[in-house]
């Protein structure tokens, strides 16, 4: 048995029962590293003390009693990978950026601070498109990642690097972070579980913000009681993150048997690969089969989601990079002559061609004359797609439907047609537009790419989805 193979929850109880050490688990991840790495470029940093954290934790696992102890935190000695925009305390934070490619740390996350509590061991920072920017981390100042299924294809991204990570067992679970899609649509392109939190029910303080009203930390995982384990450690409120909840509303858990699934007829129309609409609907027959409930709705204002959120994204971006000017931290260009030239030559040289585009035409959206017809209409087709959600979900209780139109694409195929890259996220935009929790899990593969299912929940219902996506992960691995 190879330990890096493992879920998170078969590594605890081998753990707790003694079976294998931390030492050895830890180690059989970096082995996993040192043979995949160098080809996929799924991490950017690897910690050299995860090791001696592992040691450590075998110590501490002398004090705890054999077996099925509460005692023992739920991701104790468990080797988690972090997305490289994310602060982990006096490592590395590069964000995927050549402006901040020094740029050390101060302090931890709070997800981060939470997943130390619950007793994980952070292995290492992994790739992403440049301040989360893309849909295929090719994107990265720093090379991109590549599918572990087939290396001539993109991982998906933003967090592409922590799908892949999982997907060739270099570690047993990863964060990325969500802002229109970016761990679920690599979740779906690597055959990994991703889940993307309600908003606000997870922190984003230390998360180094793209789009501060959309972006949301989550898991990516094996299974979806691994996404489960560590949603559970890293959510709640938190008084360094204004946005996060304080109180979490009671979740309203339904039997399985009472669910009623939604399949909305805008999910199924032109522009989906009919052999991954052939993937998703044998799946939905076989629910059928099992009992399940399903309602076809209509939801009349997706087509509108994708051109909202690249005017709202951008106008944010705009405002959030505004910070990368040389001067407080990041990357300075030395040869300038006055201030301005610090500004332009340090942003010139250190943001690459995406983040530049959504910083212009962010700027451009929110210049005078364009604020009201562009970005206050988009803020109101934005709310008009909430009302639609919360519509339907007078009727059902879940939404399915693909994650992904596609399976993974070639590296190098979109690149040079940002539109086309683009519509590579038109399934999960409007989940964040609406502040909603989703998950995607694999669904079978075409050939030997992957093809992920999407779930999408009511707000704070994340139970619901566990539930659900448990039961049709049994339904598609029993096949």
């Amino acid at each position: 048995m190879n330990p890096a193979h493992l879920t998170i929850k078969e590594a605890a109880e081998n753990i707790a029962e003694r079976k294998i050490s931390v030492t050895e688990l830890v180690s059989s991840c970096l082995k996993e590293i040192e043979k995949h790495n160098t080809d996929l470029n799924a991490y950017l940093n690897i910690f050299d003390d995860s090791l001696e954290e592992a040691k450590k934790k075998d110590e501490e696992l002398s004090g705890y009693p054999k077996k099925d102890s509460p005692q023992i935190p739920s991701l104790f000695g468990i080797p988690i990978a972090v997305k490289d925009n994310i602060l982990v305390k006096d490592k590395i934070c590069t964000a995927g950026s050549k402006i901040l490619e020094n740029f050390v740390a101060p302090y931890d996350a709070t997800v981060i601070s939470k997943l130390k509590k619950h007793g994980a061991i952070l292995i290492g920072k992994t790739n992403l498109d440049e301040f989360a920017m893309g849909s295929s981390t090719e994107n990265s100042a720093f090379g991109p990642t590549k599918n572990p299924h087939d290396s001539s294809r993109v991982a998906g991204g933003s967090s592409g690097g922590s799908a892949a990570a999982v997907a060739a067992n270099m570690c047993l679970g990863a964060l990325g972070s969500d802002t229109g899609g970016s761990i679920r649509q690599p979740a779906s392109f690597c055959g990994t579980v991703g889940f993307k939190p309600t908003y606000g029910t997870v922190s984003r303080h230390g998360l180094i913000a793209m789009a501060s009203s959309l972006d949301q930390i989550g898991p990516l995982t094996k299974t979806v009681d691994d996404a489960e384990i560590i949603y559970k450690a890293i959510s709640g409120g938190d008084d360094f993150d204004s946005t996060s909840v304080k109180n979490l509303p009671l979740p309203s858990k339904k039997e399985r048997k009472d669910l009623v699934f939604g399949i909305p007829k805008e999910y199924f129309s032109e522009g989906l690969d009919p052999e991954v609409e052939k993937k998703i609907r044998k799946t939905i027959e076989k629910m059928k089969d099992a009992g399940v409930a399903f309602k076809e709705i209509s939801l009349p204002s997706f087509e509108y989601a994708l051109a909202a959120y690249y005017v709202i994204v951008p106008a944010e971006i705009s405002a959030n990079l505004a910070r990368y000017d040389g001067i407080r931290y990041g990357f300075s260009h030395q040869e300038a002559k006055n201030l301005l030239e610090v500004y332009n030559k340090s942003r010139h040289a250190g943001f690459g061609d995406e983040v530049k585009r959504r910083i212009m035409l962010g700027t451009y959206t929110l210049s005078a004359g364009y604020y009201d017809a562009y970005y206050i209409k988009a803020q109101k087709v934005r709310r008009v797609i909430k009302e639609g959600f919360a519509r339907a979900f007078e009727e059902i209780d879940l939404l399915l439907g693909p994650t992904t139109s596609t399976t993974a694409f070639q590296l190098g195929e979109n690149t040079k047609d940002p539109l086309k890259m683009y519509l590579a996220d038109i399934y999960t935009v409007a989940v964040n537009l609406a502040g909603l929790p989703a998950i995607s899990i694999p669904a079978g593969k075409i050939g030997n790419l992957p093809v992920g299912l999407q779930l999408i929940g009511k707000w704070f219902e994340e139970e619901n989805i566990f539930e659900a996506a448990k039961f049709i992960e049994k339904l598609i691995t029993s096949r």
